[in-house]
């Protein structure tokens, strides 16, 4: 293997980049390089979870232990049920069936590991998008918000997925120049730093612009002595193209579309 540091499978390397993005200005907080073969679950032990903070994952995160972690730190999750999670109901709410609730509870843990794990009430919310017909069932420790509101912060969840679109297709990361474990982290990492980079501009200077606009600008300009605001100054006000809609603008995370 060319990648023998990177264990994830017989014939197969692999890393994984654990990310966690606030969605206020699409800027990662927390990254984390591993070889493909740690699972998702133990990053979990290595974030300081801020209180009052709202954490979203899927549902490969879900482990009751280190979600009431979450819990007694005085912040919030939202994620997933599995589907064999054993549960019993003890209040259930009333829900506008129009908007694609289902069902609002609150719920307890049945098995001895899992009551041991998260001792507390759950909140358990079933939904229905009406678009795709999909049924979604949500885990959450926080009660204060509307069952719908829930369904809509574990909606902001593919952010992250717009983010890795975004840093594939502009940063070139799919394939290394080294092979070697420093040699990938400092590639990934340049990676990162540039798309941090170019977020802080646009939000720095209110360009407004498109990110892959802004990289476009800084990298045929690279070597000039132009002053970065003089520049978009000259540029952008050039530029027609329309924008793609699997590009990331700065604004939509900011305002939450």
């Amino acid at each position: 293997s060319m990648f023998p540091w990177a264990r994830f499978r017989q014939t197969k390397a692999a890393v994984k980049l654990h990310t966690m993005i606030d969605l206020r200005g699409s800027i990662p907080v927390f990254m984390s390089i591993t070889d493909g073969s740690v699972h998702d679950v133990n990053v979990l032990d290595q974030i300081v979870f801020e209180s009052g903070s709202i954490y979203v994952m899927d549902r490969g995160y879900v482990d009751f232990a280190r979600l009431y972690r979450i819990h007694q730190a005085g912040a919030f999750f939202v994620t997933r049920a599995k589907s064999n999670m054993a549960f019993y109901v003890s209040e259930s709410r009333p829900v506008d069936k129009a908007i694609g609730l289902r069902c609002d509870q609150s719920a307890g843990l049945k098995t001895t590991k899992s009551k041991r794990d998260y001792p507390e009430k759950l909140r358990r919310i079933r939904f229905v998008d009406l678009e795709t017909g999909k049924s979604l069932v949500f885990i959450t420790n926080h009660f204060g918000l509307p069952a719908i509101m829930i369904a809509r912060i574990y909606k902001s969840r593919w952010h992250i997925e717009l983010f890795f679109k975004w840093i594939k297709q502009n940063l070139r990361i799919k394939a290394f120049y080294g092979t070697s474990v420093n040699a990938v982290k400092t590639q990934i990492w340049i990676a990162i730093c540039v798309y941090l980079m170019v977020a802080c501009l646009n939000k720095i200077h209110g360009f407004g612009e498109n990110l892959s606009r802004i990289l476009q600008v800084l990298s045929v300009n690279v070597f000039q002595k132009t002053p970065i605001h003089q520049l978009f100054m000259d540029y952008c006000t050039n530029f027609d193209e329309p924008q793609l809609p699997n590009q990331l603008t700065f604004n939509e995370f900011l305002t939450g579309q």
